[in-house]
């Protein structure tokens, strides 16, 4: 099995602060204790972050902090003026990569070349092949300001390359991160209330639809069908996370020939932490398993 997580971590220093350590040592062990009730998953070997907020060294050396300093990091840092402390992805993996991409040279618009905002890893699974990870990390936006145009934008161009990664019919593509975009009513517990907010606008909602529509299955979603949630986000203001009024905005988007192997294991979930106290960031991990 393929076990893979996407993590908005709000900050690599942060989390490892708050503790991601424990997490991610018991999601690697062939059965940690605090597996039950997590699906029917194998040990971790890709995780896929964003907002890491630091540069590569600092990356690495929390990594091996955290027991996984032999693994395989691909990391795109933000470098345009001005976002220093924010953005930044990785996808981090214990198998090899045979490639890594970043916006850039994935064909995104020069525009968001220095963002880090995406990058891809070609993963080379054993029985299974090379497998293309990419995380992702769209911009919040709002309404009326030029970051909702930015993130129009960023979107329109996940559109062109996903339709790329996807074309073959035996593709084996992955997008997973924080796509700030709840698709359904199901997905966001106050979803009258954010009809004309940022993150549940038809416009944005239309992208997932397309995304939906050429082939791309939003794997968390297809094994939780018709329930609430289950939500990944949660603000940290009030009692959001108390009362599970949250947003699904971390998501894993897998193609038709990965997807399938999704369905076969019966493991899409999202490791909540017990309480409020006990969080790492204001996201969840997704964690998802791929039968080889």
């Amino acid at each position: 099995m393929l076990t893979v997580a996407t993590y908005n971590v709000n900050g690599i220093r942060a989390a490892h602060r708050r503790g991601m350590a424990p997490w991610l040592a018991d999601r690697r062990a062939p059965r940690g204790p605090r597996h039950e009730g997590r699906g029917a998953l194998g040990p971790l070997e890709v995780l896929c972050l964003q907002e890491v907020r630091a540069d590569d060294a600092t990356l690495r050396g929390i990594l091996a902090d955290m027991g996984w300093g032999e693994a395989h990091v691909a990391h795109s840092e933000p470098t345009d003026p001005g976002t220093k402390g924010r953005a930044g992805v990785a996808v981090v993996s214990s198998l090899p990569v045979t490639a890594v991409r970043d916006a850039a040279a994935s064909g995104l618009p020069e525009r968001f070349a220095g963002a880090g905002r995406w990058v891809e890893a070609d993963v080379d699974v054993p029985d299974l092949g090379v497998v293309t990870v990419v995380s992702a990390y769209v911009p919040t936006g709002g309404v009326g300001s030029p970051k909702q145009d930015d993130k129009m934008a960023f979107l329109a161009a996940m559109d062109e390359r996903m339709a790329q990664l996807a074309a073959a019919p035996d593709a084996l593509a992955l997008v997973t991160g924080d796509v700030n975009v709840c698709h359904r009513e199901a997905d966001l517990k106050n979803w009258r209330g954010n009809r004309t907010k940022a993150g549940f606008l038809p416009e944005e909602r239309a992208h997932l639809d397309a995304w939906t529509a050429s082939g791309w299955t939003d794997v968390v979603r297809a094994q939780h069908p018709g329930e609430d949630g289950p939500y990944s986000w949660w603000s940290m203001r009030g009692k959001a996370f108390d009362t599970d009024t949250g947003w699904r905005i971390d998501l894993q988007l897998a193609t038709a020939a990965l997807a399938e192997r999704a369905a076969a294991v019966g493991g899409a979930v999202v490791d909540r932490a017990p309480s409020w106290g006990e969080r790492v960031s204001d996201h969840a991990p997704v964690v998802v398993g791929y039968s080889r």
